[in-house]
């Protein structure tokens, strides 16, 4: 079974900077849970989009996704955020993937 992908938007109601320390503190936390795999957090480059950022981060399946954020240790990064941030957080299933096309050397 393929790996589920986990999206979380965030519009930030405080500094960028506290922000990205704070989840720092919650990404080394969710990388020690089982059936983590990887995580990207992600700003636009674009200067109309400050305050915003998505983490993208993929689980081997929902219910190691699922049984990390119902996990006790998980609360207080959550409150965390959500003191510096408003989220939209969806978990999603893979249904195309496509890599790049290389010509031979």
């Amino acid at each position: 079974m393929p790996h589920v992908t986990f999206v979380n938007r965030f519009l930030l109601h405080a500094p960028a900077e506290e922000f990205e320390r704070v989840f720092a503190a919650t990404s080394e936390f969710m990388a020690a849970q089982p059936g983590f795999l990887w995580h990207m957090l992600l700003r636009p480059l674009e200067s109309d989009q400050d305050g915003r950022y998505v983490n993208v981060a993929a689980w081997r399946d929902a219910q190691a996704f699922r049984a990390a954020v119902a996990h006790p240790g998980f609360g207080p990064h959550a409150a965390a955020l959500r003191e510096l941030a408003t989220s939209e957080p969806a978990l999603y299933e893979t249904r195309q993937t496509r890599t790049a096309v290389t010509e031979p050397a």
